[in-house]
């Protein structure tokens, strides 16, 4: 089934709206590295998920990559509940499919003259739409792939005075993940995203703005790994973030607030009797617009 987690970002806020030396307009969380091994690989079968990540930012780094006079940290440790269902209803030849989403984020804010901590649940995430096809061969080998139709619902605590992990505005969040099966032991697996974010017609005051809306974006989560034994898989996970427009404010184009970041690390599954453990650990470089965090996740899945 379909491996989709929610990475826990709304720490980010809280210092883009705080601190000069990043942007204004923070884009919202989204799927940064929570999806690895195998993860195009799926049929029709019911699926529920589990996943925890902790975040930590101690440096925020601005259009330049310099890191800013005294940026403080930000802690944030996230629940997500996920379940999806594909069916054995064909549309152009794929298995139709449906999924929903939904958040829960403690975060703790230390910065310069403030201090302030939240736990709250976030936005809802759902997908009516989703295309999974049956195996295919690239190359001569098993190829495997899947069209997948988010959307965000700003269902998310939010409160424009105070710290929050709702984002207030509509998101759309498609992507596209692939397998591919190199020989019996190795695979690539990846997911291409894009973020479009409606307007925030309430932004935090900090911001001194009747509306503010994040620039659209393209991440990449990408994997490789080897099978070890039955139940092991070790190998590499990764994810690219890059924003494509300016923010607006006050519908006005912002220059300069474009994010960027690169995260990679070891990652794992494990296969147990029931279900399949996911872990991954990634450190961020290449940082521009945003906090450097250091990050871990882990995800137990069972399908039916």
């Amino acid at each position: 089934m379909p491996q989709t987690a929610f990475w826990v970002a709304a720490a980010f806020a809280a210092f883009a709206t705080t601190n000069p030396a990043a942007a204004q307009v923070s884009l919202p969380p989204m799927n940064l590295g929570d999806s690895a091994f195998q993860d195009g690989i799926a049929g029709p079968s019911r699926m529920v998920q589990g996943s925890l990540s902790i975040q930590h930012a101690d440096r925020v780094r601005n259009a330049k990559g310099e890191v800013a006079e005294s940026p403080g940290s930000v802690r944030s440790m996230g629940v997500v509940a996920h379940a999806a269902w594909l069916t054995e209803h064909q549309v152009f030849g794929a298995w139709w499919g449906v999924e929903a989403i939904l958040p829960v984020a403690a975060v703790d804010v230390s910065l310069p003259g403030r201090s302030d901590s939240t736990l709250a649940i976030g936005d809802l995430v759902v997908s009516p739409v989703i295309l999974q096809w049956p195996e295919t061969k690239l190359f001569g080998r098993s190829y495997w792939q899947r069209l997948n139709f988010n959307v965000a619902i700003p269902t998310g605590d939010y409160d424009p005075t105070a710290l929050s992990i709702g984002s207030n505005a509509w998101r759309f969040n498609p992507h596209y993940a692939f397998t591919w099966e190199a020989n019996a032991d190795w695979e690539l697996s990846g997911r291409l995203h894009y973020l479009w974010t409606g307007r925030n017609n309430r932004p935090p005051i900090s911001t001194g703005a009747e509306s503010t809306q994040p620039g659209g974006a393209v991440h990449v989560n990408g994997s490789v790994s080897r099978r070890w034994s039955d139940s092991l898989r070790l190998g590499l996970s990764a994810y690219y973030l890059r924003q494509l427009d300016d923010d607006r404010i006050d519908n006005t184009r912002a220059p300069g607030g474009r994010e960027r970041v690169l995260g990679m690390g070891p990652a794992f599954s494990w296969n147990a009797s029931q279900g399949t453990w996911h872990g991954a650990a990634y450190w961020e470089t290449a940082v521009r617009d945003r906090p450097e965090s250091v990050r871990a996740s882990l995800r137990y899945v069972q399908t039916f």
